[in-house]
């Protein structure tokens, strides 16, 4: 069977998409024609944050797809559950997860709080594991059927130098956790057709998020836009594959399932990968980034999980 790797008519819960990323990577999506689940929690406005699910759910449809609303909690089993009943009931099918809602302070350990700590292991982590293990027999189902399933997470390289985390031991534990994820799930998945990657940004990125952390303005920020076509770029890659060697003799093949009179195989699935938006761009052929920046000519703010000294980006600065 060959895999579709269209987005047209695939169905991708995305968590966390009511604003931001999540929203971003869903409306780039849309424009493709698939359908988007906007799994959030913000049913009604925020005193300090723009949008709802059901504002966002409006403007995927507007942009070309089809869409779903749902209230989901990710700490709360039930909750998200009902998200996937849901989805099943209006689509049919789960190609993609997106798991990209999380919680963030920067702050360090004495200051952080145990409610702090467990809010953002509980919904970084915890939801990121949990979302994943109740869409995977749909997932499984979607490999079965050729339709290219894939598990996308937002979170960072596992570097394990301690100065990504110090200063905010709390916050990086739980995002390396997400990426943990990708770590084991990539190889536990593979047999099932299933791809898990991660994504992270080069730059901060600007977001209602990062307006406040640091103030609104977006100064030396990148539009959400990077991580949004990053991520489209990286759904749309084989989640799956062989290419196979025939008898020895030299000849390869690209199958998705390998046969008796096949000697040897390697698998070329796009899985167990820690990208970084930039470079999914470049390989793109993207070689101007100005376009991504809120402020061109702007210097940029590296994102603190990166080894800034690895990208030409940054090397003029340093």
């Amino acid at each position: 069977m060959s895999t579709n790797t269209s987005f047209r008519g695939k169905t991708v819960i995305i968590t966390g998409a009511s604003r931001g990323i999540g929203k971003a990577i869903g409306l780039r999506l849309a424009k493709d024609g698939a359908n988007i689940v906007v799994a959030a929690k913000t049913a009604t406005p925020h005193p300090k944050l723009p949008g709802t699910i059901y504002m966002a759910a409006e403007e995927m449809e507007q942009a070309g797809g089809r869409a779903l609303a749902c209230i989901v909690d990710v700490r709360d089993q039930a909750s998200i559950q009902k998200c996937v009943d849901e989805t099943i009931a209006k689509f049919g099918c789960i190609d993609i997860l997106v798991n990209n809602a999380s919680a963030i302070a920067l702050t360090n350990t004495q200051d952080t709080d145990m409610k702090r700590y467990d809010l953002m292991h509980s919904i970084n982590t915890r939801g990121t594991y949990l979302f994943t293990k109740l869409c995977l027999p749909h997932l499984k189902e979607s490999a079965r059927l050729g339709r290219n399933p894939h598990v996308l997470n937002i979170s960072p390289p596992l570097a394990m130098e301690g100065h990504y985390f110090a200063g905010h031991v709390a916050y990086t534990m739980a995002k390396v956790g997400m990426s943990l994820c990708v770590l084991g799930m990539a190889e536990e998945f593979k047999p099932d057709g299933i791809a898990v990657n991660a994504l992270w940004p080069l730059t901060v990125i600007q977001t209602a998020a990062s307006d406040n952390l640091g103030g609104p303005g977006g100064w030396g920020c990148r539009k959400v836009d990077i991580m949004s076509d990053a991520a489209h770029s990286m759904l749309s890659k084989p989640a799956s594959g062989r290419v196979l060697m025939f008898k020895g003799q030299g000849l390869f093949i690209l199958l998705e399932h390998s046969l008796d009179f096949f000697t040897d195989s390697i698998s070329i699935g796009y899985t167990g990968h820690f990208a970084i938006d930039e470079d999914v761009m470049r390989a793109e052929g993207v070689n101007d980034f100005e376009h991504y920046s809120v402020h061109p000519g702007d210097d940029l703010i590296p994102d603190f999980m990166i080894d800034m000294s690895k990208y030409q980006t940054f090397k003029s600065k340093m």
